[in-house]
């Protein structure tokens, strides 16, 4: 994924990681903790979706997600490119996961791009001063172009970056 314009100033509070840019992506299904070799089998399947293709967009604001009390994600909710890209989660999320061994995700579509993550042990003074920071978070310059779909595992150095990529799959239209 390519994205330009994004500066993040001033500077995330404490308790508060960005993600590098190299870890940056939409995600279509999350398969979570399944064997590597079921990842793999499952991910062979990506050339069957005929939704997925190039997306250009842009993004509305950062909205923090997971809990409603205790969000864990910072993220860059998608603007311009969220039809494209809820077409492409619809098609493909239900059989990558089934293929893959992982629970069903019965969640609406909800396409962003996660910035930062909110860690565990920040108390809710930090959680606050995160939720403050996100939203003055200006994205009104940033676009993207999503030209591949990746299949993601956890780098093995995660100081450095959070995700490597395992397997790549270029989008052609």
């Amino acid at each position: 994924m390519q994205v330009d314009g994004l500066r993040l100033h001033p500077a995330p509070p404490p308790r508060v990681r960005v993600f590098a840019t190299l870890d940056l992506h939409v995600t279509l299904g999350f398969l979570g903790s399944v064997e590597e070799s079921d990842a793999r089998r499952t991910w062979d399947r990506i050339g069957e979706f005929p939704s997925f293709r190039r997306v250009a967009g842009t993004f509305r604001g950062v909205e923090p997600l997971g809990h409603p009390g205790k969000p864990s994600a910072l993220a860059a909710m998608v603007d311009a490119g969220s039809e494209a890209l809820v077409e492409m989660i619809v098609e493909a999320r239900g059989p990558l996961l089934t293929g893959a061994g992982a629970p069903e995700d019965t969640r609406p579509p909800l396409p962003h791009m996660t910035l930062a993550r909110i860690q565990r042990r920040a108390n809710p003074s930090e959680r606050r001063q995160a939720l403050r920071w996100a939203h003055t978070i200006d994205l009104r310059a940033v676009r993207f172009t999503t030209a591949s779909g990746a299949l993601y595992t956890w780098a093995d150095d995660r100081q450095e970056r959070l995700f490597r990529i395992v397997e790549q799959h270029e989008f052609w239209a």
